[in-house]
């Protein structure tokens, strides 16, 4: 592929900007465009010749026309837990890129389901995220010449607090409410930029050798070296807070009452905290334990610890 146009949506988020900041080193600017709900946040990054242009998952007029002019797509998923609805715009998304000329998508996945090649999980955050898998390999059958890779990314370490009822180190509790007992299977926690520097190092691998690249119509995880189990990120929380803190495990009705936990996740109305405790059942299952060496060789050296990552945050 000679001097490909490549594309970041949405790109003003946690992901997308970390993954234009490491694009931006790696391409000329004028191959690269960045699509967002509000572009102009990107605008204290670099971009120079990059393209800025405002598109909205929940908006299908600017979808028709946000990928216009692409051969190479970043698209990093809906933001919500949902998932029938979830599911439907990334398949929106994907139709207008594909009809838009877009040949090669990397679709940011999540880690879930242990072994990236897997195709199964618990967590009913994981489903949308199978289903627009599965969309993206149905794709590859209807449109001779496409081809996808999915990047299931890691759970990133500064999201822990979805997984500790929203504990806040500065403003620390005692006791942290959650559906499981702290034990068992641990989390290859990962730092939310060093997504972005991976992801960026794998799209212009592909655009360097896209024949040769080993990565295409396969899933790839980006996770962190090693695992913590709930109970030893806990205890580095609480280290950090110079607070003692403990779990105490909760009835998932319990959990879900808890007010900054409902607030949270409470998406077109509907509140889905009930539904997210699936993902402690996850992790009961090993589903985030999976490491991955890949993450470290795309960066070129170990990806950061999950206690250094929160300690700087």
């Amino acid at each position: 592929m000679n001097s490909p146009t490549i594309g970041v949506f949405p790109a003003a988020g946690g992901i997308g900007g970390g993954t234009v900041k490491h694009l931006l080193p790696r391409f000329p600017s004028k191959k690269l465009v960045f699509i967002a709900r509000s572009p102009e946040k990107l605008r204290e990054l670099p971009v120079d010749q990059a393209v800025l242009r405002r598109a909205d998952y929940d908006d299908n007029e600017s979808l028709k026309v946000a990928f216009e002019g692409l051969n190479i797509l970043f698209l990093i998923s809906y933001a919500s837990v949902e998932h029938e609805y979830r599911t439907e715009r990334h398949r929106t998304a994907i139709d207008h890129a594909i009809r838009s000329g877009v040949t090669h998508i990397f679709y940011g996945s999540l880690g879930y389901g242990g072994n990236p090649e897997g195709d199964q999980s618990v967590a009913h955050v994981m489903q949308a995220h199978l289903d627009t898998e599965r969309y993206l390999q149905e794709c590859t059958r209807q449109h001779v010449g496409f081809s996808y890779t999915v990047i299931r990314e890691g759970l990133y370490s500064e999201s822990y607090p979805l997984y500790t009822a929203f504990f806040d180190p500065k403003q620390p509790v005692d006791e942290i409410k959650i559906p499981h007992d702290g034990a068992g299977s641990g989390i290859a926690w990962v730092k939310r930029e060093e997504l972005g520097e991976g992801t960026a190092e794998l799209i212009k691998r592909f655009v360097q050798d896209p024949d040769g690249f080993p990565y295409r119509n396969r899933k790839v995880l980006l996770s962190g070296p090693r695992t913590l189990t709930l109970g030893e990120t806990v205890s580095i929380l609480a280290k950090l807070a110079k607070h003692t803190v403990r779990i105490r495990q909760v009835s998932v009705d319990e959990f879900a009452r808890q007010p900054q936990v409902s607030s949270n996740f409470t998406y077109h109305g509907v509140d889905h905290s009930a539904l997210w405790t699936t993902t402690f059942e996850a992790f009961r299952r090993g589903e985030g334990a999976f490491v991955s060496p890949l993450l470290g060789e795309l960066l070129g050296r170990e990806p950061e610890d999950f206690e250094t990552t929160v300690s700087r945050s």
